[in-house]
């Protein structure tokens, strides 16, 4: 696979449910490892031109752990931390000669695989698309936002489960908050998106909005196992995806509870 992409990992947020205001969440370890470590692994095993880290809430310690194990990692500072759309956009004055794509991970999401991330890479080529995202089938979908396909497979919206009708709720299909843009697209969407929502911030998210505006194309790519997509936003969530890789890395089959 033509390696022709930049990896920006959010790793700024501060964790409020994770218990502990002295350190930053992407720090809190799974496996043996702080969390970011391991999405950081996975940019560099994907060979990734570039590999930017947005770092905000106790960045030191962030940047400091992750230049010593993996010296190739840039830094953006999103500061203060207004979204993902907010976090994205501080990596566009380091990306303002990159012509490719942008992987956009989250550094929070630590079980995600090689091998889902280059087939995501390369169904993002193939449809040509503007921009694709991972997306994953659940049974309990509850706190997720479901994906919205026309009759012709492409996605056509994408609604948060307070906004969704009782049919939009029953859709399996959910939005893993990964996603692959074609840069210049990307940046340009960027600018079209603001913070007139309850949280008044910036979500990447609506720069689907413009895209659809524009007639751009937007695919989406089901990951095989949905454990991948699991983020940690709590100590218990923390504690299952512990479970899980160890499992994983231990061979065996990982069953969430």
């Amino acid at each position: 696979m033509e390696s022709n992409f930049a990896t920006v990992i959010m790793a700024a947020g501060k964790g409020t449910r994770m218990k502990n205001s002295a350190k930053a969440k992407v720090m809190f370890e799974v496996a043996g490892k702080p969390m970011v470590e391991h999405v950081v692994d996975l940019a560099v095993a994907l060979a990734s031109s570039r590999i930017i880290a947005v770092v905000g809430y106790h960045r030191e310690s962030v940047v400091a752990h992750l230049s010593r194990v993996a010296p190739s990692v840039e830094f953006a500072i999103q500061e203060p931390q207004l979204g993902t759309g907010h976090a994205v956009m501080q990596t566009k004055q380091p990306l303002a000669t990159f012509r490719g794509d942008v992987l956009v991970l989250s550094g929070d999401v630590p079980l995600l695989r090689e091998t889902t991330v280059r087939d995501l890479v390369q169904h993002h080529r193939e449809a040509g698309a503007a921009a694709t995202i991972l997306t994953a089938e659940l049974e309990n979908q509850s706190g997720y936002g479901r994906i919205l396909r026309d009759r012709d497979g492409h996605v056509v919206g994408i609604v948060e489960e307070r906004d969704a009708t009782v049919e939009q709720r029953d859709l399996q299909e959910i939005n893993s908050g990964i996603y692959i843009f074609e840069s210049v697209r990307l940046f340009e969407a960027l600018n079209h998106i603001d913070t007139n929502n309850a949280q008044k911030e910036y979500y990447l998210t609506d720069v689907f909005a413009y895209y659809w505006q524009q007639k751009l194309k937007v695919a989406a790519k089901k990951a095989g196992d949905f454990n991948e997509i699991l983020g940690v936003n709590t100590l218990a969530q923390l504690g299952e995806a512990d479970r899980l890789l160890r499992l994983r890395n231990a061979g065996q089959t990982l069953v969430v509870k």
